[in-house]
C-alpha cells in the first residue's frame, strides 16, 4: 500500500480525522521550507500540502498569493520544490507529502518528467488546480503506475456526472472546497458542506478532505465532525508572516500543534459507501 493510502487507512481505523497543513515552498525563504516541513510534521501533520509557487494561482487568495510572490522572488520552481522533498525524505521517510499546483508550472517541466522526477524524491501525492479530469487522464494514469496519487478537487458546483469522472481516476482523497471563492475567505458554511458530502460519498470511496475558509480551532472541529481529513492553508501562511526572525518553524508549530488537539477532540466520522 502506498505511503499516503497506508497513513489514511491507518487514521480510519484508529477512528481520527487526517490534519494536512499547507505551505507553499520558498516562504517565507527557500532555506526553511525543509525545516518548516519537520516542523509540521512533528506538530501532528498527518499528510502536508506543499505549494508550488506559480504567478497567477487563481484558486489562492491575498495571502497565499504573498507567499508564492515571495517564493518566485526568491527563484523557487519545480526543480527547488522537488529538492526540497528529497532532502525532508533523508529524515522523515513517513510523512506523505503532496505537491499542490497549477498546469502552467508542470507544463513547462514536463508532466512525465515531473512523474518520474516526484517518484525518485519521494512525492506521494500530486493535485493540480486546473487540470479538468477530463484533461489529464492520461498524466493521472501516469502518476498511478509510479505509486504516486493523483488527487481531485471537488467544488459545491462539480455535477454528478464529473464526480463519477473523478472517482474513477483519484486517488489518495479527494479535496471538497468548501465554498464558492477563494481559499482564505471567511464564510464557511458548515451546514452546506455536511449536507453535500453525503452526496459525494455516494460516488467516491476515498477520504474526503475539507479546505478553504478554516481559520481556527472551532471551525477545524466542526468540519472534523463531517470530513474525513482537514485542510488548512492560509492561517498557517498568516502565522508564517505573523513570525519572528527565526521563529517560524515554532510559529507553526505551535498553530499546527492547536489544530491537532482541536481534531482528536472530534471523533471521527466513520462513513461507508450506502
Amino acid at each position: 500500500m502506498a505511503r499516503l493510502a497506508e497513513r489514511l487507512a491507518a487514521l480510519k481505523a484508529q477512528q481520527r480525522v487526517a490534519l494536512i497543513p499547507y505551505i507553499a515552498a520558498g516562504h517565507p525563504h527557500p532555506r526553511d521550507t525543509v525545516g518548516l516541513l519537520h516542523a509540521l510534521a512533528r506538530a501532528g501533520a498527518d499528510v502536508i500540502e506543499l505549494g508550488v509557487p506559480f504567478s497567477d494561482p487563481m484558486a489562492d487568495g491575498p495571502v497565499i498569493q504573498r507567499a508564492s510572490e515571495a517564493a518566485l522572488a526568491h527563484g523557487v520552481g519545480l526543480p527547488q520544490v522537488l529538492e526540497m522533498v528529497r532532502e525532508f525524505r533523508r529524515e522523515d521517510d513517513t510523512t506523505p507529502i503532496v505537491l499542490m499546483g497549477y498546469a502552467n508550472p508542470i507544463e513547462r517541466f514536463g508532466a512525465l518528467r515531473l512523474a518520474d522526477a516526484a517518484q525518485e524524491v519521494g512525492v506521494d501525492g500530486i493535485l493540480v488546480v486546473d487540470y479538468p479530469p477530463e484533461e489529464s487522464l492520461a498524466f493521472a494514469r501516469a502518476l498511478r503506475e509510479r505509486g504516486i496519487d493523483p488527487i481531485f478537487l471537488i467544488a459545491p458546483t462539480t455535477t454528478p456526472e464529473r464526480i463519477g469522472l473523478i472517482a474513477t481516476h483519484a486517488a489518495g482523497y479527494v479535496y471538497y472546497v468548501s465554498l464558492k471563492g477563494t481559499t482564505g475567505a471567511g464564510h464557511l458554511d458548515i451546514a452546506e458542506v455536511a449536507r453535500r458530502l453525503p452526496e459525494i460519498r455516494r460516488q467516491i470511496r476515498l477520504p474526503i478532505g475539507v479546505g478553504f475558509g478554516i481559520r481556527d480551532a472551532a471551525s477545524a472541529r466542526a468540519v472534523a465532525g463531517v470530513a474525513d481529513a482537514v485542510v488548512i492553508g492560509s492561517r498557517i501562511i498568516e502565522a508564517l508572516e505573523a513570525a519572528p526572525a527565526g521563529g517560524a518553524a515554532l510559529a507553526i508549530e505551535t498553530l499546527v500543534r492547536g489544530f491537532r488537539e482541536a481534531l482528536d477532540d472530534q471523533p471521527a466520522l466513520i462513513t461507508e459507501k450506502p
